[in-house]
């Protein structure tokens, strides 16, 4: 395993920045129990709890294992306990007090956890800190930003991999099994994290012709042929031909940090119908690449997407049929696949520097195939960089 640590200038400066956010909001404690919320703040995703004061240094509780919690975690207080029911008492006996206003990750934390929490802390006020939290990892550090390199590096390795043993006769699945296996000896960690608990991750999304004109899959991926009647997603049994497009939409994690990207293949040759289309969503993608700057709105971007694909001549098939598109064309990535902000319709959110995208303006025709494209961005101080290292073209091989 490789030897992995986050610098202790990272938690210190992510302790603080939620410190910040806490105090404007007047919470004097946070209490952190989903994993990656954890990790970002602590180094380590040990079984345990985090509690944060309005000021002060940081308590870590770990139920297990406390010995690599403190060889993961550079935070200088971290204690080993045997239940939860615990901790009310050790924040006492480290602070001197409970908080007035404890606030928990309401957007993730199940109503029963809650509801125990709140019988075993005697806080005046139960308060939401999930805005606080994900406005701090909303922007990422130049260290974050180096993790999200190396894994746009392994996909770069894993897509060029693609190329070489893309072949008719293939299933979905065996062609998206074969790559993954080769992006798991590079390191990804396949486990990919999802905040939202409707959805769910698949790491290999591979729609091949009609199997790729599904209504549906641009907000939930799903493949034709094979694929479970339950949950329809990722890849089927449908076999691969020549001169067809193949849309591979692959998310990879290497140590917590994600990449979302897709690329379009062909074996042999793609109809001028499905090239075309591929072309202008390529072209969309740079366009919105172009105008993203610190100080648009999410919804700016959208609306330019919007109206290029007008433009361009595909209103009708951009992100969904008639009746059925999705509102959005990118969403913040990180330490897990889909993160604040959203660029969709009407959102308010202005970008600004240190926040990452993946943009991904996709087409869907009914029946026949999709086409589109998905990259990793950035936002610089004066415009917008990518972080994919991924060829933005269509793949004939």
């Amino acid at each position: 395993m490789e030897k992995f640590k986050v610098p202790e200038s990272e938690i210190v400066g992510r302790r603080k920045a939620i410190q910040k956010e806490m105090q404007l909001s007047n919470i004097d404690g946070t209490f952190i129990s989903q994993r990656v919320d954890q990790f970002y703040f602590t180094g380590t995703a040990q079984n345990g709890y985090l509690y944060i004061p309005a000021e002060g240094e940081a308590l870590l509780f770990i139920k297990k294992y406390l010995p690599r919690a403190q060889e993961e975690s550079s935070l200088k207080n971290i204690i080993g306990i045997n239940s939860i029911r615990e901790v009310p008492g050790r924040i006492i006996d480290f602070y001197g007090r409970l908080p007035d206003a404890l606030a928990f990750e309401f957007d993730v934390l199940p109503v029963k956890s809650f509801n125990f929490y709140r019988s075993i802390f005697s806080a005046r006020d139960f308060v939401d800190a999930s805005p606080s939290i994900l406005a701090v990892r909303m922007i990422k550090s130049s260290w974050e930003i180096e993790q999200m390199e190396r894994t746009a590096e392994m996909s770069n390795l894993t897509f060029e991999y693609m190329k070489t043993i893309i072949r008719p006769g293939l299933t979905e699945m065996e062609f998206a099994g074969m790559y993954e296996t080769f992006a798991r000896k590079l390191g990804h960690g396949a486990g990919l994290r999802i905040r939202d608990y409707l959805t769910e991750a698949y790491t290999w999304h591979v729609l091949s012709g009609k199997s790729g004109g599904m209504v549906g899959l641009l907000d939930s991926p799903a493949s034709g042929e094979g694929t479970s009647a339950a949950f329809p997603c990722g890849a089927g049994n449908k076999l691969l031909a020549a001169d067809e497009p193949i849309m591979v939409d692959l998310s990879t994690v290497m140590n917590g940090y994600h990449m979302d990207e897709t690329r379009m293949f062909a074996i042999g040759s793609m109809s001028d119908k499905a090239l075309k289309a591929c072309r202008a969503a390529i072209e969309i993608h740079d366009s919105v690449l172009e105008k993203a700057r610190p100080g648009i709105t999410a919804g700016e971007l959208f609306l330019h997407a919007e109206s290029l694909a007008g433009s361009l001549g595909y209103a009708e098939y951009f992100l969904g049929p008639p009746g059925y598109k999705v509102s959005f064309i990118g969403h913040g990535v990180g330490l897990e696949l889909i993160e604040q902000p959203v660029i969709a319709r009407g959102k308010k959110e202005r970008l600004e520097p240190g926040m990452v995208f993946a943009l991904e303006p996709k087409m869907l025709f009914q029946n026949e195939f999709s086409a589109g494209i998905e990259s990793v961005f950035m936002v610089t101080e004066t415009g917008a960089r990518l972080i994919s290292r991924v060829p933005s073209e269509v793949f004939i091989c």
